[in-house]
């Protein structure tokens, strides 16, 4: 059901963006972008450029990739079957796409709890033979917090709205999650399997307070250099440009961020449940 949804709105998203030109007159080239919907209990109609491209856009949504004139788009969100886009729950905001560049704009709540949009780069250049891509994105009503990797830690002090990426030998990572400054692991360690020459987006989103945490991943075949080759930005994006993006439920690479919820006191075991 989800990924019939998931597919109507790319498909929306392509027929109405491909009537919005950008805003700006540079065009030259085209960029990838995704749109995640990570404002918890507000469905949306998302307007770009002023027309409405998607309708009832709902929290936990991800579309994309679509691939998109290089330039800017003025983007605002209102309530569903609003009559246009001159009371916005959030926006209008400009995102400016870069011809050959990966993005993702994600709505969610920042710290305070405030609607907000942030258009991410996502990192497309080739992974090193025998690597893989992992970045983690904290869009949620949460606390900082640390990542372990054999108890050490490998991301610090992650703060909303912020992300951080790491390049990893293919394999699993025996990772675990603490509060910012400290060792003592909140949840985990938990296995991250680490794919060859993919990027793996972990995305947590939602509120603490409001006990509706949630987890979205996206994935994004980059590609990677021959083994003593040089990695090459360029042939990163020509890799992963037919690449589907997709929501899955909470796995191994998703657990790294459950501790989020956990740390808000709310169990992992009470999320995946009310996930099923």
């Amino acid at each position: 059901m989800r990924k019939t949804a998931a597919a109507g709105l790319v498909v929306g998203l392509i027929a109405a963006l491909g009537f919005a030109a950008p805003a700006s007159a540079e065009t030259s080239g085209s960029a990838q972008l995704s749109v995640l919907h990570g404002i918890p209990d507000t469905p949306v109609d998302v307007y770009v450029n002023g027309e409405r491209t998607l309708d009832d856009f709902r929290p936990g949504d991800l579309a994309g990739p679509l691939e998109l004139p290089a330039g800017d788009y003025e983007v605002a969100l209102t309530a569903p079957d609003a009559a246009d886009a001159s009371s916005p729950v959030l926006g209008p905001v400009t995102l400016t796409l870069a011809a050959g560049a990966n993005y993702t704009a994600a709505a969610y709540l920042s710290e305070a709890g405030a609607p907000s949009l942030k258009l991410f780069q996502n990192d497309i250049a080739t992974t090193a033979a025998g690597q893989g891509r992992l970045t983690v994105r904290h869009i949620a009503a949460a606390p900082a917090v640390d990542i372990l990797a054999g108890g050490s830690p490998v991301i610090e002090g992650l703060t909303n709205p912020n992300e951080q990426t790491l390049n990893l030998p293919v394999g699993t990572v025996a990772a675990s999650v603490a509060l910012a400054g400290t060792t003592e692991p909140v949840l985990g360690p938990a296995d991250v399997p680490i794919q060859d020459g993919v990027l793996t987006i972990v995305y947590a989103w939602g509120s603490a307070e409001d006990d509706n945490l949630a987890l979205a991943v996206q994935s994004v075949t980059v590609g990677h250099s021959n083994p003593g080759g040089v990695p090459s930005g360029t042939a990163g994006y020509l890799a992963q440009r037919d690449s589907v993006t997709t929501m899955v439920g909470i796995g191994a690479v998703g657990a790294v961020v459950i501790a989020l919820a956990a740390m808000a006191g709310i169990g992992a075991r009470r999320r995946q449940e009310s996930r099923r």
